[in-house]
């Protein structure tokens, strides 16, 4: 009883049986009504056709009439009794005590024997309760003394209202018994299926992340319950993981530059009689921080977008303009390495989504392709492209660089992870890091293709305004 839903169950079934109890009762009583009322009108009309009889024919006539009406079958109840009270004419053996002192319609039902049920020896030896009947009567009160009584059986409409009153009354239990039966299986599978998610929690508590609420499959409130737990544990899981994956590539990364920074300093310190030198070392110095800073920077923003914690302003944009805003702003880059940086954009494609993240990320893949695209032989050659095709648009980058294994297209995308002929190369290894999360989070995907030569890097996007949280 501790569980709502048996109490509601039990409240449901209480008002459930009021109801019924006062439909049954209600339907019983006017039925009676109306059948009482019928039999009143019938012994009514009986009255008067006898007292016309006895007005014309006298009151031998009247007894007449009635001895010979009382033997019909099927026949009302009729009696004629005389000042003492002595049965003269009638079909009816034995009254209750009463009924014939006063005159006019009995207050209620009383009960009477018939001449017909003691008729043959089986009838006579039957119990009196076989014999023994209910009516309702009207007792007529004559000059002389003599009482005539008209009336009516009224023993099947008792019957049925006992039947009915019985029959609800089995009707209730049976439901009672079927409600315990109903709440102890629901409350036991209910219970069960608790204590299962009861025990899940318990592990998931004690450390273990990869272990999921159990779904039966029943699309009930417990697996939709269950369903979005598990969406929650699976997200706090995957920002623990990238957490202890963060943590363990700043120890790791950062080493080197912070032992870098450290020992230019303690250059410029040994070296503080040279002022030129002196200067120089702290210009590196300076220079390190720089890079450190901006590698704290862009894990920030990873942090933030695929936390959702990055404000995300989405607006109707034109991605062509942005394509053509990025080509602008690294066309001298490509220049300058001797590269050419081209655009293939069709006409306006139009897509709810926040320029700066969107522009962030196209100017990360740009500048990796300049940077790592091409070789000692040849200079880089990088195409941005941009396609719309039905409700979702392709963002892409080419290069002509050696691009990068199959086998490691996923290791790329992982915090601070770099290939090792890029080791010797300027970056932290967070660009594609945080173009993966700025797809995630408009509902998008990134995906890593062999140009033959080079990388292809695609972002494919949604058109839509719907804003979807990034899963890292």
């Amino acid at each position: 009883m501790r569980m709502t839903a048996v109490r509601l169950s039990a409240i449901y079934l209480g008002l459930f049986a009021v109801f019924a109890a006062v439909l049954v009762f209600y339907v019983t009583a006017t039925t009676a009504d109306i059948l009482h009322t019928q039999s009143r009108q019938a012994i009514a009309d009986e009255i008067e056709d006898l007292a016309s009889v006895y007005r014309s024919t006298g009151l031998v006539g009247l007894v007449r009439t009635i001895d010979l009406r009382s033997r019909q079958p099927g026949a009302s109840l009729y009696l004629v009794t005389d000042a003492t009270g002595r049965i003269l004419a009638g079909n009816v053996q034995s009254l209750d005590a009463g009924v014939l002192d006063d005159a006019g319609f009995s207050e209620g039902a009383f009960g009477y024997e018939r001449f017909a049920d003691g008729s043959d020896g089986e009838g006579a030896d039957a119990a009196r309760g076989d014999r023994y009947h209910l009516a309702i009567a009207e007792v007529v009160a004559l000059p002389n003394g003599m009482r005539v009584l008209v009336g009516r059986d009224q023993t099947e409409q008792e019957r049925f209202r006992v039947i009915v009153r019985g029959a609800l009354i089995l009707a209730l239990a049976l439901m009672g018994v079927g409600a315990l039966f109903a709440w102890f299986l629901v409350g036991r599978q209910a219970l069960q299926r608790l204590n299962r998610m009861s025990a899940s929690t318990a592990r998931i508590l004690g450390g273990d992340l990869d272990e999921r609420l159990p779904v039966t499959g029943t699309e009930d409130e417990f697996d939709r319950l269950s369903a979005n737990l598990n969406l929650l544990l699976g997200r706090i899981a995957q920002l623990q993981k990238g957490l202890r994956q963060v943590s363990d590539n700043i120890a790791h990364d950062l080493k080197t530059p912070l032992t870098r920074l450290r020992n230019r300093a303690e250059t410029a310190l040994a070296d503080a009689s040279e002022p030129q030198d002196a200067r120089s070392a702290l210009e590196g110095v300076i220079g390190e921080a720089d890079q450190m800073i901006r590698t704290f920077d862009a894990l920030l923003m990873i942090s933030r977008v695929e936390a959702g914690s990055h404000p995300v302003e989405k607006a109707e944009t034109d991605l062509a303009g942005i394509v053509a805003d990025v080509a602008e702003l690294y066309e001298p880059v490509a220049e300058a390495a001797g590269g050419t940086l081209s655009v293939r954009a069709e006409g306006p494609v139009i897509a709810s989504v926040s320029r700066e993240l969107i522009a962030q990320a196209l100017a990360n893949l740009v500048d990796n392709a300049l940077k790592y695209g091409g070789t000692e032989e040849r200079p880089p050659v990088v195409t941005v492209e941009l396609a719309a095709e039905g409700d979702r648009c392709r963002l892409s980058v080419t290069d002509n660089g050696p691009g990068i294994p199959e086998d490691r297209r996923e290791r790329v995308l992982e915090r601070f992870y770099r290939l090792d002929e890029s080791r010797n190369k300027p970056g932290s290894g967070l660009g594609l890091s945080l173009v993966k999360a700025i797809a995630s989070i408009h509902g998008g995907t990134l995906r890593l293709d062999d140009a033959a030569p080079g990388l292809k890097v695609t972002i494919d996007l949604p058109l839509g305004t719907a804003v979807v949280p990034a899963d890292g």
